[in-house]
């Protein structure tokens, strides 16, 4: 078994910093992608805000990915190369993104995802209808709205359930009972992403433990203060098998059926649990569960 990497709060208080410059990413990703922009214009983005904060981007090179970020657009599961390709109105397109800081001689990592429906504002004061809702049949859109709603409250309870739970096989059966909630709801299940899973982080982007989406049987790795783990469901609309493309990258589903991938990094300490890659630690993603934040500053 691998070892499992325990942080001390200084520590984590290094990968917080790394955590919010992904945070950074985050909002100038949903500030910049829009209809008729290339996923190759967002990874520039990207590059600038990491070497704003003086941070490296922990994606560029890994294992030879050619970018700075993932973005997977519709049918794409993970690993997108960014490139020539442009959003459209109506697409549902993952940003998975990372960054390192350098402290006490060693690198600390941040990891987290988002999705977001491309043109899918709020209605305008006029009540006339978003960019996506004039792109795409209304069904479509739903479906989409749905498959992400059901990922992001998935990763929401996987958080909740690290916060409160006793092994890491708390994350698997919290995706598992929201996919099953809200399939009951919607009248139709999403299915659970086997292939990728999420990790332990730290020094190094990835490492032990796995974080699986889904119920294995037997005793999973106890969580422990000084964990950190970066936790990440990937839902699909259809069937959860999945193929990879010829650039050895890009992960996307065999029937065709959109996707979507949530990520967060969390880390326990001795009296709870704080969200790293959240601007306000999960305060607001864990409060539905009764759950208050750890400000590591304190």
């Amino acid at each position: 078994m691998r070892r499992i990497e325990l942080k001390t709060r200084d520590q984590m208080r290094f990968m917080r910093r790394a955590g919010l410059v992904v945070a950074d990413i985050h909002r100038a990703l949903r500030d910049f992608a829009a209809p008729g922009v290339t996923t190759l214009e967002c990874d520039e983005v990207v590059r600038e805000v990491i070497a704003k904060a003086g941070a490296k981007s922990n994606f560029l090179g890994y294992h030879g990915f050619p970018a700075t970020v993932c973005i997977s657009v519709n049918d794409e599961v993970v690993h997108g190369i960014p490139g020539k390709k442009r959003l459209r109105a109506g697409d549902i397109v993952s940003f998975d993104c990372g960054a390192y800081i350098v402290e006490a001689g060693k690198q600390w990592h941040g990891d987290a995802a988002i999705t977001m429906i491309i043109g899918d504002e709020p209605r305008p004061t006029t009540g006339g209808p978003s960019a996506a809702e004039a792109a795409i049949p209304p069904d479509l859109l739903e479906r989409r709205r749905q498959l992400d709603q059901v990922t992001h409250a998935a990763l929401d309870a996987a958080l909740a359930a690290v916060a409160t739970g006793r092994r890491v096989g708390v994350v698997g059966a919290a995706v598992e009972k929201v996919v099953e909630d809200h399939g009951e709801r919607f009248g139709w299940e999403a299915g659970i992403v086997e292939e990728f899973t999420g990790h332990g982080i730290g020094t190094a982007m990835h490492q032990a433990p796995d974080v699986l989406n889904y119920m294995v049987h037997g005793r999973t790795e106890k969580l422990r203060p000084g964990m950190v783990l970066a936790v990440e469901p990937m839902l699909t609309g259809g069937c959860a098998e999945v193929t990879t493309d010829r650039d050895g990258w890009t992960v996307r589903t065999k029937d065709g059926s959109d996707a979507v991938q949530w990520e967060h990094s969390i880390a326990i300490v001795e009296d709870g649990v704080s969200v790293l890659t959240a601007p306000d630690r999960g305060a607001a993603l864990l409060a539905p569960f009764g759950i208050t934040p750890v400000d590591l500053d304190d």
